[in-house]
């Protein structure tokens, strides 16, 4: 007697049946290739993938953004080549200083930088975006509950780092320490960092006004100067047109 599942084994399936069919109806007709591959909208599609980390990114810098400025929005040429890089790969951004008058934009054009990096959906986005004033506040001994080293540690290995208003803390041999110790170690290891500040880089010749070099020093400058893309921002005082609106 024959084994049943002999039978079966050697019973030409539905497809290779319907497929002979085919074949002998339309000798002429080729099978051609099945395209199975996943659509934009599918996951296994990169397009789907980037749309996914875009979406998680989004939301973290939504979190992390203060409520004026959740709908900031990049504009500049240079800003919006520099969030390009960093969102291609972070470590190649180098430092990003805006730099002008109050008013001019220039942290509506930060947040605007870090959005557009979430927005680009890339493999890893963390930001910390802080004033310098708050930070130096948080890195005082108990200004944190993780303790001093703890909170520079932080914002020494965050990937995306947004300092704000550099200049207007009050100078002292503290804050100096503090701040070489963040801009040095974030430039050892190649970690993206956003500045702005109302301080010029460097004064014109003969200029009254203080200028970056001088709050921060010749060393720190340095490093700014060689990693640096720094964007000048003019203009009116853009909080005063809004008062004067309302």
């Amino acid at each position: 007697m024959t084994d049943p599942q002999t039978v079966a084994e050697n019973r030409p399936s539905m497809l290779a049946r319907l497929m002979a069919g085919i074949a002998s109806h339309a000798p002429h007709v080729t099978a051609g290739p099945i395209d199975d591959a996943p659509t934009p909208d599918e996951p296994g599609h990169p397009e789907y993938h980037r749309r996914q980390r875009a979406e998680f990114a989004l939301g973290r810098w939504t979190t992390a953004v203060p409520y004026r400025y959740q709908d900031a929005t990049a504009t500049h040429a240079e800003i919006l080549a520099w969030a390009d890089r960093a969102a291609d790969d972070y470590r190649s951004a180098g430092f990003l200083v805006l730099t002008g008058p109050i008013g001019t934009g220039k942290t509506h054009q930060a947040y605007g930088a870090l959005r557009r990096i979430a927005e680009a959906g890339p493999k890893r986005f963390e930001m910390i975006a802080t004033t310098a004033p708050d930070m130096y506040g948080r890195l005082r001994p108990g200004g944190s509950e993780h303790g001093t080293e703890h909170e520079l540690k932080r914002l020494c290995r965050i990937p995306l780092l947004l300092l704000d208003d550099l200049g207007t803390e009050k100078l002292s041999e503290w804050t100096e320490e503090a701040t070489t110790r963040l801009v040095n170690e974030r430039y050892n290891e190649c970690l993206p960092l956003i500045i702005t500040t109302n301080f010029p880089v460097r004064a014109a010749t003969g200029a009254p006004s203080t200028d970056l070099v001088t709050r921060l020093g010749d060393r720190l400058a340095s490093r700014l100067a060689q990693t640096s893309t720094v964007v000048q921002l003019d203009g009116p005082d853009l909080r005063r047109g809004l008062r004067s609106v309302s």
